[in-house]
């Protein structure tokens, strides 16, 4: 408690001169909208590098600018830190020194199967920090299909364009007698081999942190379109030799060429995760004798069609960069990890049993980011997608004998829960069909039965991710006992209870009738964390006594990167239990408007030293609030349950206002697989999925005067709100096809019928609108409100 004392007293100053419940429609939101400008291609309102200056200790979004096709297999950044740091890519950083292949999805999992690929002219440099060349954002261009840069040191224009599993290099050299292009294999194992007479470099890569088989290769080939004037590969210790094969720890090549001034070179590179002959078939059936223009057209026409799903029309053209920068992201994470192979089968190679299977395959996803919004998100507009990644998923179980819950490629020991089973349940629930849910229903009771027999890594340590660590004490006692040696024992409890909502909710779509009665009972456990003393989730010993010492303020140790503040709203099934817990409707919204009027104090003790995510809260001016992770940011929707619609409606305008841009601070945290990205995206649409598998979405504030979303069968939702702004943030009233809607939610049969939904908006209040406790979306404890 002494390191909270100084803070203390200013906070008390600060809570006493509080006044107002609701946010302040203030600065943020009451900027004038600039002047509409000409329409442009949504691609070109992505804004790549919207979150990338960012570094450890804060994040604006931790991303990097990934030049991808939605869901590619393989990524392209730029890089102007060290290799393998995980901050690869740092807006602030001076210069480059290499355009990679990537597939990481956090600077905190880091990277795997990666190589690069850079252009020097004069005096070769090899090593990363000598050869990096300075650079400059004005002459730097950034879209989701292209990237481009010029090169100072070398007077060099460096260029990429994506397809799935390939790429397309152009760079644009001066007048040069040494003009080079490097291949770096990175540090990690790998193999590069020069074939001059076909102008190509082959070889590997195996560097990786974690989720690989013994038997894991990248296998590349690169493609040129001139002849090399010399050609070298260098060594672990960075001695260069005429070699043309080299082989190591971290092994690359140099080709080099006589250039006229302005001359260009190409370079076409594709690799595969099952074999060299599989990268050239990547190679030659993705770009074959295209253009770099012909690939770069195809990679803008697959982001036009995806981003085109939702077509929004405002005067404020920076909110329209900031949704479609987010619906970037949304749409780049699990990536595919399979390929075709000659007979035109859909295969992939297994990091979980190291073998190759028919049928698809994705990875480098964290549940539990993911499953909040994005899920939702893939089952609404896309269950087509949808379908594909559930059979991959059942795939992951039959070869690895678990669900994962944060893959990268394979199984990795990150984070907690259970969640892969919430994105299941919702998606059949949702109507998504293609799978074989049964298998994977097979796989979520053995979560909820079992933690033995999961996984190990390399060090032969289970892998506590996998499965629910403490499952057997769950099931014995209601809750994972804090005193058991198992960490974060309460941020487990209440998310193996959604869990368990999400798997009884399946058993009774799949006429498992026992079933569905059993985890509906456990689903219930979140009861048993609650202290009506203090008024929050708290961590419980096995005799049933509390944890002490107990402070709510107190980061980490019985919960997950946030406090007990931010997890007592983590019953998303029951929130009318939680409303009940709490003393009221009264109680509970007090309780809420409190996370924002308290101060932003913090206890990280647990962790030793302060962690982004602590820091990340406390600057934002939001108390407790703590959006920049994903624990809490459901919690704004809530009010909707208890009679206080027009509340989630100015703190959810306030947040986008405050907390997102289309730049390189745009994100108030790590932008998480695309999770925070589709907060914005669903809230700016007017709408969020608070309970995963009931098909109903709370309603906020719509950001837009028009939007139009094209659902499966090419129905279309249009939402209309002509008197919308800044300062309009408020529901007047709602209509859905020319009916009056009085409920603070929607169903999926609704918005998937296409229809009108038009909001008439004001700058204050209407307490009178969707009040009804008869009208609340769904909660176990409002059987009424089924849905």
């Amino acid at each position: 408690m002494k390191t909270l004392v100084p803070a203390l007293r200013g906070a008390v100053a600060l809570l006493a001169c509080t006044a107002l419940i609701a946010p302040p429609i203030g600065a943020a939101i009451a900027r004038e909208a600039p002047p509409a400008e000409p329409d442009v291609a949504l691609s070109d309102l992505v804004n790549p590098l919207m979150g990338t200056d960012s570094n450890h200790e804060l994040s604006y979004g931790n991303t990097y600018p990934a030049v991808a096709v939605p869901w590619g297999m393989n990524f392209w950044t730029p890089v102007t830190g060290k290799p393998g740091s995980g901050w690869g890519y740092m807006y602030h950083d001076p210069k480059i020194n290499g355009i990679k292949q990537t597939h990481q999805p956090s600077p905190w999992m880091n990277d795997y199967a990666a190589f690069s690929l850079f252009a020097e002219t004069g005096e070769l440099k090899l090593k990363e920090d000598e050869r990096a060349s300075w650079y400059s954002h004005k002459a730097e261009e950034s879209h989701p299909y292209d990237y481009k840069v010029y090169l100072a040191d070398y007077d060099v224009t460096a260029e990429v364009t994506p397809t799935n599993r390939a790429a397309q290099f152009r760079f644009t050299f001066p007048k040069s007698d040494d003009a080079h292009i490097l291949l770096d294999g990175l540090a990690g194992g790998s193999m590069v081999r020069i074939d001059a007479a076909n102008r190509r470099i082959t070889g590997y890569v195996r560097n990786n942190h974690g989720g690989v088989p013994g038997n894991f290769h990248n296998y590349f080939v690169a493609q040129f379109d001139h002849d090399f004037t010399v050609s070298r590969t260098w060594d672990d210790n960075w001695q260069m030799t005429a070699e043309t094969t080299r082989e190591g720890g971290h092994v690359g090549a140099v080709v080099s060429f006589k250039t006229r001034d302005g001359e260009q070179v190409g370079v076409k590179v594709a690799s595969s995760f099952i074999s060299p002959e599989q990268a050239q078939r990547n190679l030659d059936s993705e770009i074959g004798r295209d253009s770099y223009a012909q690939t770069q057209s195809k990679a803008k026409a697959a982001w036009e069609k995806e981003l085109g799903h939702i077509q929004v029309s405002d005067p404020n053209l920076d909110n329209r960069r900031t949704f479609y920068s987010a619906m970037y992201r949304m749409l780049l994470f699990p990536r595919m990890f399979h390929e075709v192979n000659a007979a035109g089968k859909t295969v992939h190679y297994s990091p979980y049993d190291g073998k190759v299977h028919d049928g698809p395959l994705f990875t480098d996803n964290g549940f539990w980011d993911t499953w909040r919004a994005v899920f939702p998100y893939f089952a609404l507009v896309r269950p087509d997608l949808d379908g594909q990644i559930m059979q991959g998923l059942a795939n992951a179980y039959q070869e690895g004998g678990w669900l994962p819950e944060w893959m990268s490629p394979g199984q990795r020991d990150v984070m907690i829960g259970s969640n892969s089973g919430n994105i299941i349940a919702d998606a059949y629930i949702n109507g998504v069909r293609g799978f074989d849910v049964e298998k994977l229903y097979e796989a979520m009771v053995k979560n909820a039965t079992t933690s033995e027999g999961r996984p190990r890594d390399v060090k032969g340590n289970v892998i506590s991710a996998v499965g629910r660590e403490g499952v057997e004490y769950y099931n014995r006692y209601g809750y994972v006992p804090y005193d058991v040696g198992i960490n974060e024992s309460a941020a487990r409890t209440l998310e193996y209870a959604t869990a368990d909502f999400s798997l009884s909710r399946l058993a009774a779509a799949l006429g498992k009738t026992a079933d569905a009665t059993k985890y509906a009972a456990q689903a219930q456990n979140y009861r048993k964390l609650y202290d009506a003393q203090s008024g929050w989730m708290r961590g419980r010993n096995k005799d049933g006594s509390w944890m002490t010492p107990f402070n709510p303020y107190a980061w980490g140790d019985a919960f997950t990167e946030g406090n007990a503040i931010h997890y007592s709203f983590s019953a998303m099934q029951d929130v009318q239990g939680l409303i009940d817990l709490s003393g009221g409707d009264k109680a509970f919204t007090d309780k809420l408007d409190s996370v924002f009027t308290r101060p932003p104090l913090f206890d990280d003790s647990y962790y030793g030293s302060v962690i982004h995510e602590t820091r990340e809260m406390q600057i934002v001016n939001m108390g407790q609030y703590a959006h920049g992770n994903q624990p809490i940011q459901h919690m704004i929707y809530l009010y909707d349950w208890a009679g206080q619609p027009w509340k989630t409606q100015a703190h959810a305008r306030d947040v986008m206002a405050r907390l997102y841009s289309p730049t390189p601070d745009g994100y108030p945290g790590d932008e998480d697989n695309g999770q925070t990205s589709a907060w914005y995206v669903f809230s700016a649409l007017g709408f969020y999925p608070v309970t995963p598998s009931v098909g109903q979405y709370a309603i906020g504030s719509p950001l837009f005067r028009a939007v139009r979303v094209t659902m499966p069968g090419g129905k279309t939702l249009t939402i209309e709100a002509p008197n919308n702004g800044p300062k309009n943030v408020y529901i007047q009233s709602v209509t859905f096809n020319g009916k009056a809607h009085d409920k603070p939610w929607l169903s999926r049969e609704m918005l998937q019928g296409g229809g009108t939904l038009r909001f008439v908006m004001g700058p204050t209040p209407n307490t009178n609108w969707a009040t009804s406790k008869a009208n609340a979306p769904f909660s176990m404890s409002a059987p009424q409100a089924r849905p």
